[in-house]
């Protein structure tokens, strides 16, 4: 890592000559509302960002009533899609892993698209499970688990679902990934939740309050981490939230004039600090809001839903602390394929067979 406690690659733009030497690995992330790609190169046991490209694509919009990928989004997407293999061509990227989540997964026209994808970008995005996203996600997250505490629950949301993962810190190794005691996959994220809950003309108390009910019904019947319950319930875990909602949220509280991920990344966050964003927020239109330089026209009418996410699981599995992660899926993808690369160069000094690369190349 280039600083403390950003990412692992933080840094926009690498620099000097030694950068542009280094093999370029990609992650390409095609989600229900964003797609994201990260290029960077090797740096010890981490990495160094080359590239960062980041659009709002909206892929999931209408996906919850119609049960199909739109053609305006698909058209959105692979729009995005395009600009993303050109970078990946243009930084000669040795290995790219490129992923798409729940607006595809669930999609019936979602396996046709991707193969449109191919065809019209050279790209093959796999879709991957609900399980695999959790872990990448918590991998990505692995520097701001505090090590201290007996668990931490990381908290991925997304545009089309939520990823809960629950991980057992008591007695877990002081680095590399801990014990992850069980997961959950709910079928709702700030897309979809925003569109089954419409705002109306005003925010109201009443109407986040559906939302936040909402969730904790779908998370409330997993039993499967409840050997972990007694943990949150004496305060000794803490969560890590990773999602656009909850970085801009962190950027409300902060009060930045303009997002900063270098300030964002891994702040802690009371929980009241947390609710008080959330109803700072709820005082605000949607005009207003799409003000706010953290939030912007994208995420104004997504914001709230991601907040309404956090509220509940916080009332589900309470925790004074959260830690504010803006990273997660594509840094855990990155640090996978490096990992692997490495395993491969000690198995040939061995003399040992490498195994087939996983993921795609562009």
């Amino acid at each position: 890592m280039t600083e403390a406690p950003s990412a692992p690659g933080a840094s926009e733009r690498s620099r000097g000559s030694n950068a542009s030497e280094l093999p370029c690995y990609g992650a390409l992330d095609l989600g229900t509302n964003n797609c994201r790609l990260l290029i960077a190169t090797p740096l010890g046991a981490s990495f160094r960002v080359v590239e960062a490209y980041s659009r709002i694509v909206r892929l999931g919009e209408g996906l919850d009533q119609s049960g199909r990928l739109s053609e305006a989004a698909m058209d959105r997407a692979l729009a995005a899609l395009k600009v993303s293999a050109e970078k990946v061509r243009r930084r000669r990227v040795v290995r790219l892993r490129a992923i798409a989540t729940q607006a595809c997964r669930i999609a019936e026209n979602g396996k046709a698209f991707l193969d449109r994808v191919t065809a019209e970008t050279g790209l093959n995005l796999q879709i991957i499970s609900p399980q695999e996203e959790a872990r990448l996600s918590v991998q990505g997250c692995l520097n701001l688990i505090d090590r201290t505490s007996d668990a931490a629950l990381v908290v991925d949301v997304g545009g089309g679902s939520t990823e809960l993962s629950w991980v057992d810190l008591k007695g877990a190794p002081p680095t590399g990934m801990p014990p992850l005691r069980a997961w959950l996959s709910v079928p709702m994220g700030v897309v979809t939740l925003a569109e089954r809950f419409p705002e109306g003309a005003m925010a109201t108390e009443a109407w986040f309050r559906a939302m936040v009910e909402a969730v904790k019904a779908e998370i409330s019947a997993f039993r499967r981490a409840d050997g972990l319950r007694e943990v949150f319930d004496t305060d000794r875990g803490h969560l890590i939230g990773t999602s656009g909602a909850i970085t801009s949220l962190a950027g409300l509280h902060l009060e930045l004039p303009r997002y900063d991920r270098s300030r964002v990344d891994g702040i802690w966050m009371t929980r009241a600090q947390c609710e008080a964003a959330a109803d700072r927020l709820l005082g605000l239109n949607a005009q207003e809001r799409a003000q706010q330089p953290c939030i912007g026209p994208d995420r104004a009418d997504l914001v709230l839903a991601g907040a309404a996410i956090l509220q509940a699981v916080q009332e589900l599995w309470p925790s004074t602390r959260v830690r504010v992660a803006d990273r997660g899926l594509r840094e855990g993808i990155l640090l996978s394929l490096m990992a692997e690369k490495s395993g491969q160069k000690r198995r040939r000094r061995r003399g040992g067979r490498p195994r087939s690369p996983t993921g795609v190349a562009a």
